[in-house]
């Protein structure tokens, strides 16, 4: 008895875990497929402590969806020991790696959630605010001026970013540098279409 004692887990780690097992869900479906009764079978729990956890399938769905933007964004953050267009390959780089390696859940989270909830859809967009947010303050810091239709168009580019890795890092074996190089040369054509002409950026190391 003591042992069911020290193994027994507090209500965060039981949450966490339920997460957890929903995040792993999406490598194999998509996000709504996942319901209360897929998820307390995969678990082995009750469909009534999904419901004390997260209240509805939608809660269910929003913490999920939470947890793996986290985990996208997590595995991309920018490098501040780089320069700006360095830093820029390098977090596409890792952006790539992390899209093969976790196929299921970056689908479902571009194009699984597109018709879901709008609290999930606004933690998906969210993410994307964040990434085209590195993507701008890397431009800005090469000295592009800042205004709204450069941050429009750079939230745009994310969009377009999206659809290359689903249609090349998930649907095809092209090397991730020549992804990586494209999305690069991309985000740059963006930046000339808003100022004009083309922003020099510094050589690769």
């Amino acid at each position: 008895m003591s042992s069911d004692r020290r193994t027994r887990l507090t209500p965060d780690q039981r949450r966490a875990q339920l997460v957890a097992s929903g995040v792993a869900f999406l490598a194999e479906k998509p996000l709504d497929d996942l319901t209360m009764e897929v998820l307390s079978q995969r678990v082995g729990v009750s469909r009534g402590l999904l419901f004390h956890y997260f209240g509805s399938r939608q809660g269910l769905h929003r913490e999920v969806v939470i947890t793996a933007a986290a985990a996208l964004l997590a595995a991309s953050v920018p490098r501040d020991d780089l320069g700006p267009r360095e830093r820029l390959d390098d977090t596409l780089t890792r952006i790539v790696a992390f899209v093969r390696e976790h196929r299921g859940t970056f689908y479902s989270l571009v194009r699984g959630v597109a018709s879901g909830d709008p609290e999930v859809r606004h933690e998906v967009d969210r993410a994307r605010d964040v990434t085209a947010g590195w993507v701008t303050d890397g431009f800005l810091e090469l000295g592009a001026e800042d205004s709204p239709l450069l941050r429009v168009a750079l939230r745009s580019w994310v969009n377009f970013a999206e659809e290359v890795l689903v249609e090349l890092a998930l649907g095809t074996e092209m090397p991730a540098a020549e992804i990586v190089a494209f999305l690069s040369r991309s985000a740059f054509g963006v930046l000339a279409s808003v100022t004009g002409d083309a922003v020099p950026s510094p050589p690769r190391k």
